[in-house]
């Protein structure tokens, strides 16, 4: 199953690996903010955005800024990732 996160980009659930609610985290959270540079040093981040950014989206293959709040891609990828499992399986 695919999520959307933002514009016109749907990834699959399973290649999410971090949702980061931008909102909430300090610059003086290094932690984070050399992972966002060090993925645009690398060309793997792509702003879904020109609005205010409120999410970080780490994924196998990317990470994405988007202005579609942590809880609804929370929430987008639990219903997504509910979704595809199978009756009888977990």
């Amino acid at each position: 199953m695919y999520v959307n996160i933002g514009g016109d980009i749907s990834v699959p659930a399973g290649s999410v690996s971090l949702i980061v609610n931008l909102e909430t985290v300090l610059p003086s959270n290094r932690a984070v903010t050399e992972l966002i540079e060090t993925e645009d040093e690398n060309n793997r981040l792509q702003y879904l955005t020109e609005d205010i950014p409120r999410t970080f989206i780490l994924t196998d293959s990317r990470s994405y800024i988007s202005s579609i709040s942590s809880g609804v891609l929370q929430r987008r990828l639990e219903n997504s990732l509910s979704n595809n499992v199978k009756p009888g399986k977990k």
